[in-house]
């Protein structure tokens, strides 16, 4: 049997999309879902999503990272949007399930795609990092030079060290600026740096709002693969209305045997 399957990518965080409406792909495959996010013997991905039908909303995203994991992708969200665009399910706004629960986005003409995240209550404040859980965990630690880190093997340090071997967590190396910051991710289940992480980016843009003690706007922030922003506010010392803004695009079209 052959299937068609869509390569998408945002700031450089790809993906391979499926139409699984018609439940198509074997979710339990996990070896099948290696294979097509390996980069060397299969399509080549950080994740894979496949775009499914759900009751009272417009669709079910369904996210495996390259080592058949599950967990919540900002970025894999943003692009799932621009996907369902192009198969017609949502014009231009779109309420779906994804792994850590409902998500609202929105998506102009130019495939800027703007998604709600889930407020943040609690920040961890370490001597010398932030630890945020955006759908995802992430440990933020600062840097004077993010171009000068070894990310694949300091971030690997951290992510298997006591306190995360069992669970792992995704590790970002930021410079913080004034109302910006630069960032590099290493990326729990892809196990090695990605050029960019959308719940890495809204992790490290609420370290530094805490930081610099902003209570609202919008921070930009500039991944290896480009730029993104993130609009929040503040109440009761929460992050509340929280937006990863930034592209998602097709990059080609491909069909796969089963």
């Amino acid at each position: 049997m052959t299937i068609p399957f869509y390569k998408y990518q945002g700031t450089g965080n790809d993906f391979v999309m499926i139409d699984n409406r018609e439940n198509v792909f074997d979710k339990t495959n996990l070896k099948l879902v290696q294979k097509l996010c390996d980069r060397r013997f299969g399509v080549g991905a950080d994740g894979l999503i496949l775009i499914e039908n759900i009751e009272d909303l417009d669709f079910n995203m369904i996210y495996f990272n390259a080592d058949g994991t599950q967990s919540f992708c900002g970025n894999g969200s943003r692009c799932a949007v621009a996907f369902s665009k192009f198969l017609g399910i949502i014009e231009k706004q779109a309420f779906f399930l994804s792994t850590d629960g409902e998500h609202e986005a929105w998506i102009n003409a130019d495939n800027q795609v703007s998604l709600k995240m889930h407020d943040v209550e609690e920040i961890e404040i370490g001597e010398d990092y932030y630890f945020i859980n955006t759908g995802s965990p992430h440990y933020i630690v600062e840097s004077k030079d993010v171009k000068a880190i070894d990310v694949k093997n300091d971030g690997a340090a951290i992510r298997y060290n006591d306190r995360f071997n069992a669970e792992g967590t995704n590790v970002n190396f930021v410079h913080y600026k004034d109302n910006e910051l630069d960032i590099r991710t290493y990326e729990r289940g892809v196990e090695d740096e990605t050029l960019s992480c959308g719940t890495g980016v809204t992790a490290a843009a609420l370290s530094l709002a805490h930081k610099n003690k902003i209570e609202a706007g919008k921070i930009k922030v500039n991944a290896v693969g480009g730029k993104l922003e993130v609009g929040f506010r503040t109440k009761d010392g929460n992050y509340i209305d929280i937006w990863l803004i930034g592209p998602a695009k097709h990059v080609f079209k491909g069909e796969m045997e089963l």
